[in-house]
């Protein structure tokens, strides 16, 4: 199963915002992968994988997962992908 997010968060992917997103995808029933139009697939629990693809702030990412929860765990990522970190009340 194939999703795609836009990165909101201002700063692009920066270290808390990675940490984040690692430790919730650590948490969940399947593997899943993240990647840029340029880059390869890396996975999403790795916090300096996450930190390698570069992304900005509006960086199209593609989420990749397969197997039993695989459309749960591409929801939970994409909401914290979709959510900029340092906004008020995030």
């Amino acid at each position: 199963m194939i999703r795609t997010v836009l990165l909101a968060g201002r700063a692009g992917l920066h270290l808390r915002a990675a940490s984040r997103i690692a430790d919730a995808a650590s948490a969940l029933p399947t593997q899943v992968t993240v990647r840029t139009l340029d880059r390869r697939p890396v996975p999403a629990d790795s916090v300096l994988s996450l930190l390698g693809l570069g992304a900005l702030c509006g960086t199209e990412l593609i989420l990749e997962a397969y197997g039993d929860g695989a459309a749960e765990s591409l929801d939970r990522l994409a909401e914290l992908f979709a959510v900029d970190p340092d906004a008020v009340g995030a």
